[in-house]
């Protein structure tokens, strides 16, 4: 890999959340990344697309304000920003995902000069129900190290869809529930762990909720992190989007791999005491950051 400092290239939704209650919290996956990526210095390109509409003006004051760069951020006059109904069962987040929104037209022909150099793509998979053209065009203008987080939102995956994907990654994230989804014929944990690893990946992240989460490395080093001390429990939504900003950070910033794993649990840990994926609270990242800097003044 290069020595040259990553920049992140994120790909996907973006979208609007709406809770039972009636709120609405501007999220989406890979959105939510960036923003979070943006928060911690590391400014973040993201490619997406939304609706020229009221919601599309919102995320693209949002992300103005934010300091974000919007030069990937595509405008629709067609089709809608994206839109999520979010319920609860348990504790647990459901969603119902609106079709045919902006994000799932972005447009190859639409993108910004790619020519910085160089690059670590993150993407998942439900911008891709639609068409995997702009991405494999982004894949062969940057030749970026790839980021894929796995977010199986029924119906829109298919093994299909996912394999090439596996294949392409050089960093795996998926939860314990989604490795089941996607290996329903394997019987046991350690057996799915071993098929996913025989696409090659520099490593995988699972993540196991409450019982912490796991780094599986290629030479077959493994570590892993419980939770340390949780806010106070307001939803988990976004808590997955959390952990992988923090562990793309650790790519960027060459942090050892249990040391990211560690800082990825503790900032997905506070993400669940706070509404939705993302804040516009800097207290909240600045706490972090200060954390991690303290971390290192000690190890002087």
């Amino acid at each position: 890999m290069s020595a040259q400092p990553l920049r992140p290239l994120i790909f996907g939704e973006v979208l609007f959340d709406h809770f039972p209650d009636g709120s609405s919290v501007l999220g989406g996956a890979p959105f939510n990344v960036a923003w979070h990526l943006q928060a911690f210095g590391l400014s973040p390109l993201l490619i997406s697309r939304v609706g020229n509409d009221v919601a599309g003006q919102q995320v693209r004051t949002s992300m103005l304000q934010w300091g974000m760069d919007v030069s990937g951020l595509q405008c629709d006059e067609t089709h809608p920003t994206g839109r999520v109904e979010v319920s609860f069962s348990q504790g647990e987040p459901h969603y119902e995902i609106v079709e045919q929104c902006a994000y799932d037209f972005i447009d190859a022909g639409g993108l910004p000069d790619l020519a910085e150099a160089p690059w670590l793509l993150y993407h998942g998979s439900l911008a891709l129900r639609q068409s995997t053209s702009t991405l494999m065009r982004i894949r062969q203008q940057t030749g970026a190290a790839r980021f894929l987080d796995i977010n199986l939102r029924t119906p829109w995956w298919s093994q299909d869809l996912l394999q090439p994907l596996l294949q392409q990654a050089h960093w795996i994230k998926l939860n314990s529930d989604e490795l089941q989804q996607l290996l329903p014929d394997i019987d046991n944990e350690e057996a799915r762990i071993t098929a996913v690893m025989q696409h090659k990946p520099d490593y995988v992240l699972l993540t196991r909720g409450a019982r912490g989460a796991t780094a599986i490395c290629a030479d077959g080093t493994r570590y892993t992190v419980q939770p340390g001390e949780k806010a106070a429990l307001v939803d988990t939504v976004g808590a997955g989007d959390a952990f992988c900003s923090v562990m793309i950070a650790g790519l960027v910033r060459r942090w050892p791999v249990p040391l990211t794993l560690s800082r990825a649990q503790a900032f997905a840990s506070a993400m669940v005491g706070i509404r939705g994926a993302t804040t516009d609270n800097r207290e909240f990242y600045n706490n972090m950051i200060a954390l991690w800097q303290q971390e290192e003044s000690q190890d002087v």
